[in-house]
């Protein structure tokens, strides 16, 4: 019946008056006494030891069970009781046996070594086992095929080597849970957020010491201390161990004085011995840093003087006591300790360093007033005018609070991270409420939990705690010089390193470690993109970022959304779509991270909050964003603190309540967008509030780039700043700073580093585009192109109706892309000027890859990173690359070392050094790649290296106009030609690339490739009896055409007992010559398909202008009635202006013809979005006229200049 997992511990089931006094004999055994709690007879001596040697009969007379919840009170305040039940998952946890026995507790004991035998294949997969059901859990992978697949993989490994690797994110997660364990940690309410230096790549004790030192760094922060772990190999054979001596990365030496006195720290004294054995010479004086002693894979060790200037100290004074100051005292900020092991998934690292922060007392009464330390309590009771000769007086407690207040104090004065007693107090009290909700339970030592001073003060005194130990945890281990073999060693000298020495070392391999050093630093880029732009930025980011972090980059859609809890830096480079929409790339990103959000909020939320008014739900984020509301944590919620203000919390009032799941996570955004969309960069702004919500740390508070006006310019100086940021927030050393920003200031390929290679195999253009763009491309036979409705100097408005090859499957509503060519002239004109001559054979396209060894450097030409398939140099700027967009800054700085012209090239120059006249080019002439170089006669470029600069040419997505079951194996789409005069309407025409593409296609001949992409949320409702209002004006009536077709094909099949819906369109153009599908609606309105058509004219001779939205005012009563009394769906469909315009409409109607307030109002269209009856399908704004263009970018421009002067 006894538990060998738990341990009552001393002083954890505290007695008052009134309770001690039921002490009663046992019946039973009359010469034993129990204490009766909480109703329970409690054994004299520990219920819950493991060695007990009592009968069956015996076992009997015990009230408490094993694997039984046990209530824990707080005799403070009876309301916070709590149920623990989470020692009694030793089936799904990996529980330690304590070392209690039937008749000594073993509650109080410091150091508990665990058994430092090297383990069996057997007892590392026990633990591995536990161990993966708790990560997979944690991110909600539970007995998937990923959680299986793994463990049989740690099997594997496991039979052929006797041990297994942990990959990145297990090891970062079994760090903090172990935090999370320790039973006799204070400001576990901080385990979420622990920096992880991996360096189990580390074979040195050289390379041990450059680790710990850019540990040291990063976690002393100038102050604000960072709570980090830095980690090196774990354990094999025993043989191999990696040990770092010091009980403390940084410590104070000790030296006993011949009259028996102690000069420094009395509780160093055996470790300055060893160190001196070693062959340390030591200067001898009060605060000597002691020498970092490290021993690498099982090797002799090897000692290093820490530098004096990575150790921050702080010099004590009081805030009232002049004299305190001529005590000379003084104390490091880094608590870092050096000697326990790391035991997770049955693997044992034997060299961690493992840092918090300070609580007051542990420098103030131990390391200062302990009598085996440095013991100044006297001294101090003595200048403070105290009688010291008696206890009666309490001088003791009178000096020992005087000094805390001087440790307080002297941290506070330096800024630099401390805690007070009490404060830890509360927040490990907030800790046991949120841990007792999250898992059903926390282990804790009582004995080491209550603070030395105040004790009966603080919160935790009065509250019981069981002890019990669970894995993954941090482990006592026996101290190295004990394990030594001194006598093999001998009288061998051991070498002696100084900082100095080790920058020193063998050029090449200290500049591979740096490098391997830094990069341990993982930097995720993250994009979401619809055009690319995103994509290329992203791209450049990471190789800005690879020079001196481990930088990866991903789109939304590739990342795996579970490891963000797991990151150390994320980086967001992000388009919006649309009405302030994610692009199609990011919308399970942003639902995902929409979804920890709801967690944390239902974790947290407070059931005495205020309930919502009667038929309202709380809006979604989701609806939240798309209606560009505040987004906001729910009132029944508390904002979760990021690391840096977590970090604040030094002394005065505990302001913890809890850390959001990110708490760990640094982050910034940059958002690319135009600000002639009404919603602005709204996705990346959404990502950046979020994630702050989440309590993710923004290191860099969010940057946009305006299409309108200098977004290349912003986006170079956003990413300059961030990438110092960053360099600074994880100590990045200066010279690998300086290969950085030498290697970003040069073009990332020259011509010597890029060509046009022989491809091991051709491909046909549906493969070539397949393997280009990840799409399943559909060859389709162009039937049909004509012009719909009268046409004008800037508008002009197709149909195309097009074949598959292959079967299509996609619904009303859906999207079609359109792989677009650039046009021939422009192709042609790029063409001549190209170094190359053969243009029509195929090339791959190939880089030259560097490779570094000991032996030196081995060259070989490889596929280029970016997947361009192997066809002909014609086809790839034709179908591949995009030359139509003004070039960028990097191309142009290629284009200037390609031309052979001063002139020309100087030319080129002063864009690339004048953001200002670069934005003002780009704009005022809107040149393609081909009037470019048309401009630079002596330009002659090689195009390989072109082709490797220039972004991709990206699809082009058209709402389809057809129905599946209307016009079976064809589809349809509504085209709206672009083209506009550049220079103010002065200069050439330029052409829409995939508008004017299809325009020019030549029927039942001409071939194009396509695919669909799914439009979920514009779908027709499964029922036929709910009215639909759809509105789209000019070629936004494209999804709705398909709509009516599908809607006629329907009815045709039903029933005639089903009641259908009413369909009412709204409709607008310029002129009734522009009305296309006239002759469609009128035919849709004579079968009773369409109800209503409404017909808005903005531009008709004799007629007042009119929009749809003036139609929607006026039938304002019947929409409401539809919408609320009906199950109405709604289907917007057009540029975003106009359907910001509709939905603020909309919310003046449902304001008019209701009891709505306007915040009401704005609530039902959110509910309206979260059930999915809001339907949007938004495309951008076509600037086509000089006017527009020059009103767009003087906003922007004020924007840009209003914003600047904000921050100054």
């Amino acid at each position: 019946m006894s538990n060998p997992l738990l341990c009552c511990g001393k002083g954890h089931l505290a007695l008052d008056d009134s309770e001690k006094e039921t002490l009663k004999p046992n019946k039973k055994s009359a010469n034993k006494m129990e204490p009766v709690v909480n109703g329970n007879h409690i054994p004299a001596v520990c219920p819950f030891s493991g060695n007990s040697g009592e009968s069956v009969n015996e076992k009997k007379n015990l009230r408490v069970k094993l694997n039984q919840p046990m209530k824990l009170r707080n005799y403070l305040d009876s309301s916070l009781q709590t149920l623990d039940t989470l020692h009694t998952r030793e089936n799904d946890i990996a529980l330690i046996e304590s070392r209690c026995t039937r008749v000594v507790c073993s509650g109080s004991i410091i150091d508990i070594p665990r058994p430092d035998a090297v383990r069996t294949p057997g007892e590392i997969y026990c633990d591995a086992e536990k161990f993966f059901n708790e990560y997979y859990a944690s991110i909600r992978r539970e007995n998937s095929d990923a959680h299986r697949a793994r463990l049989q993989e740690v099997k594997a490994q496991l039979e052929k080597k006797g041990t297994y690797d942990l990959k990145s994110p297990e090891l970062v997660y079994a760090t903090k849970l172990a935090w999370r364990n320790a039973t006799r940690c204070i400001g576990r309410i901080q385990w979420k957020k622990l920096q992880v230096f991996d360096c189990r790549e580390v074979t040195t004790a050289k390379g041990m010491f450059e680790a710990l030192c850019t540990h040291i760094k990063y976690a002393t922060n100038k102050g604000n201390i960072r709570s980090a772990i830095t980690i090196f190999p774990q354990r094999t054979d025993g043989n191999h161990d990696y040990r770092i001596w010091n009980p403390q990365l940084i410590n104070y030496a000790g030296y006993v004085q011949e009259d028996g006195s102690v000069l420094g720290d009395p509780g160093r004294v055996e470790f300055t011995n060893i160190c001196i054995k070693l062959g340390w010479k030591p200067p001898y004086t009060m605060w000597d840093i002691l020498p970092l002693v490290l021993q690498a894979d099982g090797k002799e060790p090897e000692f290093f003087d820490l530098p004096r200037d990575i150790v921050l100290e702080v010099h004590m004074e009081h805030p009232e006591l002049d004299w305190f100051k001529e005590l000379g005292l003084r104390w490091y900020a880094l608590p870092a300790v050096a000697n326990m092991r790391l035991d997770c998934g049955g693997i044992e690292f034997t060299a961690t360093a493992f840092n918090g922060w300070y609580m007051g007392t542990e420098i103030g009464c131990r390391n200062f007033c302990d009598a085996s330390r440095y013991n100044i309590l006297e001294k101090v009771a003595l200048k403070m005018g105290l009688e010291t000769t008696s206890a009666v007086s309490l001088w003791k407690d009178q000096a020992v609070v005087e000094i805390n207040k001087a440790v307080l104090h002297s941290f506070l004065r330096d800024t630099v991270s401390i805690v007070d007693h009490h404060s830890a107090s509360e927040q490990f009290m907030k800790h046991l409420e949120n841990e007792n909700k999250a898992r059903g339970g926390c282990p804790a030592d009582w004995v080491w939990i209550v603070p030395p001073l105040s004790s009966s003060l603080t919160q935790v005194f009065h509250q019981e705690m069981a002890n019990y130990y669970m894995k993954p945890s941090y482990e006592y281990q026996t101290d190295a010089w004990k394990k030594y073999n001194w006598e093999k060693s001998g009288e061998k000298s051991h070498r002696k390193f100084h900082f100095k020495q080790i920058a020193r070392a063998v050029k090449f391999t200290s500049k591979l470690f740096t490098t391997a050093l830094s990069r341990r630093v993982k930097v995720t880029i993250l994009y979401a993109t619809e055009t690319g732009k995103s994509e290329q930025y992203a791209k450049e980011l990471g190789t800005m970022f690879g020079h001196a972090f481990n930088a990866q980059v991903f789109a939304m859609d590739e990342y795996d959304m579970f490891s963000i809890e797991h990151e150390t830096l994320i980086l967001i480079v992000t388009s919006t779509f649309g009405n302030g929409e994610p692009p199609a790339n990011g919308q399970d990103f942003i639902d995902h991270l929409f979804q920890i959000q709801n967690m944390e909020n239902e974790l947290h939320v407070d059931g005495s909050q205020s309930a919502p008014s009667p038929g309202f739900r709380t809006p979604t984020p989701k609806s939240l964003m798309r209606t560009n509301s505040v987004m906001s944590p729910p009132p029944t919620s508390k904002k979760p603190l990021s690391r840096v203000e977590s970090n604040r919390s030094t002394t005065g009032e505990s302001s913890i309540e809890h850390l959001g799941p990110l708490s760990n996570v640094s982050f910034a955004v940059f958002g690319l967008g135009s600000s002639a969309y009404p919603k602005f960069a709204n996705f990346a702004k959404t990502v950046d509030k979020v994630l702050g919500e989440l309590g993710g740390e923004r290191i860099l508070d969010i940057a946009t780039g305006d299409e309108m006006l200098a977004q290349e310019q912003e986006f170079r100086a956003w990413s300059s700043k961030i990438f110092q940021i960053a360099a600074e927030t994880f100590c990045v050393e200066e010279n690998m700073l300086m290969d950085a920003r030498n290697a970003i200031s040069k073009l990332p390929l020259t011509e010597e580093t890029v060509r046009f290679g022989k491809p091991s195999a051709t491909v046909s253009m549906k493969e070539a585009l397949e393997s280009a763009y990840k799409r399943q491309i559909i060859p389709s036979l162009v039937k049909k192109v004509k012009r719909l409705g009268d046409h004008t100097e800037d508008r002009e408005t197709i149909f195309v109706d097009m074949q598959p090859r292959d079967e299509v499957k996609y619904d009303p509503g859906d999207h079609l892309g359109v792989m677009p060519c650039n046009r021939e002239e422009i192709v042609n004109s790029v063409l001549k000027r190209l170094k190359e001559t053969d243009f029509d054979v195929p090339v791959q396209l190939q880089v030259m890859k560097e490779t570094l060894t000991p032996l030196g450097s081995s060259k070989t030409w490889e596929k280029h990173d970016r997947i361009i398939p192997a066809v002909s140099i014609r086809d790839l700027f034709t179908r591949f690359l995009d030359i139509t967009t003004p070039p960028s800054t990097t191309v142009l700085k290629y284009l200037a070392k390609a031309c052979t012209d001063e002139k020309d090239s100087s030319k080129i120059n002063e864009l690339i050094l004048d953001s200002d006249k670069y934005d003002e080019w780009k704009h005022f002439h809107v040149p393609h790649l081909g009037e470019v170089l048309e401009e630079l006669p002596s330009c002659k470029p090689q195009g390989s290296l072109l082709a490797a600069l220039l972004p991709a040419l990206q699809p082009r997505f058209y709402s389809i106009s057809s129905s599946p079951l209307a016009h079976p194996k064809r589809i349809h789409l509504t085209v709206a030609i672009v083209f506009y005069k550049v220079r103010n309407g002065s200069g050439p025409v330029h052409y829409g690339v995939c508008s004017n593409y299809l325009k020019n296609l030549i029927e039942n001949k001409d071939e194009i490739f396509v695919f669909t992409r799914r439009a979920p949320t514009f779908h027709l409702p499964k029922s036929l009896s709910v009215p639909l209002i759809l509105i789209g004006p000019g070629s936004g009536v494209a999804p709705l055409r398909g709509f009516w077709h599908h809607r006629k094909y329907q009815i045709k099949e039903l029933s005639k007992k089903e009641k259908i819906g009413q369909v009412w369109l709204f409709f607008g153009c310029r002129t009734k010559g522009m009305d296309i599908y006239r002759v469609e609606k009128e035919q849709a309105l004579r079968e009773g398909t369409l109800n209503k058509v409404f017909l808005a004219l903005s531009r008709e001779k004799k007629e007042d202008k009119k929009y749809v939205q003036d139609h929607l005012r006026e039938e304002g009563k019947a929409i409401t009635r539809m919408l609320m009394e009906e199950g109405g769906h709604l289907y917007v469909c057009g540029d975003c202006k106009m359907a910001e315009e509709v939905q603020q409409t909309l919310k003046q109607i449902l304001q008019q013809h209701t009891n709505f307030t306007e915040l009401e109002a704005e609530h039902f269209i959110m509910n309206l979005m979260d059930d999915n009856r809001y339907h949007e399908d938004i495309f951008g704004i076509v600037l086509r006229t000089a006017e527009v263009k020059n009103a767009s970018r003087e906003t922007a421009r004020r924007t840009r200049l209003e914003s600047a002067q904000s921050q100054c």
